[in-house]
């Protein structure tokens, strides 16, 4: 009797384990520090920046905007061209004041190809590792679990 609700209990934990709410990531992030890229600064004549404006960048072949945002409170917005040409800058307070700018980039330009600098921030376990950690622990716990019944289903029996 005692020997079939351990059974169950210990088929039955690693179920209930995975219903207990925790925080799930669904993915690791990752960071570098990049040199090279295209930085804008945005002024009034006044030279007041022009904080929060917004920024269309437009690549050589005029398809799709290559980026969309906004100037920072100092007036500045960074970018990675990721070809060469004469990339066009727009930048628009939308009060009527409206600066374009034409960045020509060389192909062996600072803005092309260079590598990551710093080290990279994020999770250094792969996914395949990080699940067999969760299965380990799964049944490192079930596992103690069902030791500590035995020794106390031990104690309830008495010596045979």
């Amino acid at each position: 009797m005692i020997k079939d609700s351990v059974i169950q209990f210990a088929l039955l934990f690693p179920v209930l384990f995975l219903l207990i709410p925790c925080p799930l990531h669904a993915h690791g992030v990752k960071g570098s520090i990049d040199r090279g890229g295209i930085c804008i600064t945005a002024r009034y004549d006044t030279d007041e920046a022009m904080s929060y404006a917004k920024v269309t960048i437009r690549p050589p072949e005029k398809g799709l905007d290559f980026q969309t945002g906004r100037t920072d409170r100092n007036g500045r917005f960074c970018f990675f061209p990721d070809k060469p040409g004469d990339w066009e800058v727009i930048v628009d307070d939308g009060m009527g004041h409206r600066l374009k700018l034409i960045v020509p980039i060389d192909p062996k330009g600072p803005a092309m190809g260079e590598k990551p600098v710093g080290p990279s921030t994020g999770n250094a376990l792969s996914k395949p590792l990080k699940a067999l950690m969760g299965l380990c622990v799964i049944f490192g716990i079930s596992g103690c679990l069902l030791w500590w019944m035995s020794k106390k289903r031990d104690k309830k029996e008495g010596p045979p």
